[in-house]
């Protein structure tokens, strides 16, 4: 790798490094730290919510997922779209004012509005221990990336690096630091894939007749998929739009209501189709260039399919050019990475603690960013490790979230109860590693535990709580 790149690379960290300590300098209560004083546009609030939705995580991911199925691997960030839209049209209006009135910090406070405090400290914990986990598929997936590209950098060290940039600007800047670089981040990102990238690997393969030649029909097609695989990417993603603190700080942030469907909306496009061909072609063409030995080293019986794309780039791109995309990958890597560790603390802090003070929430966030590193440590797989936390949180608190925004007479001792045999039945599927029936993803029968407890319990204890949201 060049002196040059190895400059722009390092730049890049030393100029987020320096936003931290400039937004330090402007925080001046816990309201500024977790969402940004409430003032932001719709296009800071969009790019935002796509550059921590998909981050680099899913950059990495979705190229991997091009490297084994091609095409058909795009649809993970179609339901992605139809989480933001449906998001938009159906949670925002609901809990915009609300939360403005009230003062929200966090996403369970609004459950605490609609059921209680118990309720809202079992959210917490959920949020807490789901974004934890998906901070430290950030961290690895960064890992791979800067591994894969300086040949004397193993994971571990790569991890190290990594971590200490992410924890230290967001430690210090809070929101408004995560959100204008995450403007920047994507903008970065995009340009770098579409306007580099894609050229350059294009070209370095062979052209349109090589990767033809080279793949199977299958990876041109966009039905090489299961219909249990469609089935588990959209119980895992979809409610995520629903359940997810980062998005909830994004839309206290936003200035008014329309100015946060407006975000989710440009989200949503940037998500699918725009990222998620992108992101799934480039996979094909690390593909193309293993199977044809333009990867000196490797090959498909030593290849980690997440690896291959970053290895590609590293090979084909020329000097200057490596320097910039490998920038723009770790954009977005540092957008999702700083969005979820803000949404971690925050969950602990306002939620389970029940304390405000921006100092408090600048070491919490440094806690909680430390052992998401140390996980990162025990971890191989990004994908893996983003949707099992996904899918954690997913389980506990989809169906609460759905009666408080849609019944007429919502049940706290219900809510309680499912959202522990939700988030319980996840995580022992996931940890006992079970077979499931029809290849069915942990989550969904976490779901349908959470549903069933929820019934249950609300008709043993029929008297009513709280209004839900209207």
């Amino acid at each position: 790798m060049s002196w040059i790149d190895i400059a722009i690379f390092c730049s890049y960290l030393f100029v987020m490094l320096g936003v931290g300590f400039y937004f330090m300098k402007k925080n001046s209560s816990t309201d500024d730290y977790y969402v940004g004083g409430r003032k932001l546009s719709s296009v800071h609030i969009g790019l935002s919510v796509v550059a921590t939705d998909v981050g680099g995580g899913f950059s990495i991911g979705l190229g991997g997922l091009g490297f084994i199925m091609g095409l058909s691997g795009s649809w993970l960030l179609f339901t992605g779209l139809v989480g933001a839209w449906l998001s938009g049209v159906l949670l925002i209006p609901k809990v915009y004012d609300l939360a403005r009135r009230k003062g929200f910090l966090s996403f369970p406070q609004f459950l605490e509005h609609t059921f209680n405090k118990r309720v809202a400290i079992v959210a917490g914990i959920i949020s807490a221990i789901g974004y934890t986990g998906f901070t430290s598929s950030q961290l690895l997936a960064g890992a791979k990336l800067a591994s894969s590209t300086f040949a004397a950098l193993s994971v571990n060290q790569a991890l190290l690096i990594m971590g200490v940039v992410a924890i230290v600007y967001t430690v210090l800047g809070g929101l408004k630091a995560v959100i204008y670089t995450d403007t920047v981040q994507w903008i970065v990102l995009m340009t770098g894939l579409i306007f580099v990238g894609l050229p350059f690997a294009y070209i370095n393969i062979g052209g349109y007749e090589t990767i033809k030649t080279t793949l199977a029909p299958s990876f041109f097609s966009l039905t090489s998929i299961s219909w249990q695989q469609m089935v588990n990417w959209m119980f895992t993603i979809i409610p995520i739009w629903f359940i997810g603190m980062t998005l909830y700080q994004r839309i206290y942030a936003a200035k008014s209501a329309k100015t946060a469907k407006r975000g989710w909306f440009i989200a949503g496009l940037f998500e699918y189709p725009v990222m998620a061909f992108v992101g799934v072609i480039l996979g094909m063409f690390a593909r193309v260039a293993v199977e044809n030995g333009q990867l000196p080293g490797f090959s498909m019986a030593n290849i980690d399919a997440e690896m291959g794309l970053p290895l590609l780039l590293k090979n084909v791109l020329p000097i200057g050019f490596l320097g910039i995309v490998l920038s723009a990958y770790f954009s977005a890597i540092m957008s999702t990475a700083d969005s979820c560790l803000m949404a971690a603390s925050g969950n602990m802090l306002i939620d389970v603690f029940k304390k405000r003070g921006l100092r408090q929430s600048q070491l919490l966030t440094f806690v909680i960013g430390v052992l998401a590193l140390i996980i990162a440590l025990k971890m191989t797989n990004v994908l893996e490790l983003m949707l099992h936390s996904y899918a954690f949180m997913v389980s506990g608190m989809f169906i609460p979230v759905l009666v408080a925004l849609f019944a007429r007479t919502p049940n706290s001792k219900a809510a309680f109860a499912s959202m522990v045999a939700g988030g319980v039945t996840t995580l022992t599927l996931l940890v006992s590693n079970a077979r499931l029936p029809l290849e069915l993803d942990a989550n969904i029968f976490g779901i349908m535990a959470s549903l069933i407890v929820y019934m249950l319990v609300s008709f043993v204890y029929k008297a009513p709580t709280k209004n839900a949201v209207l």
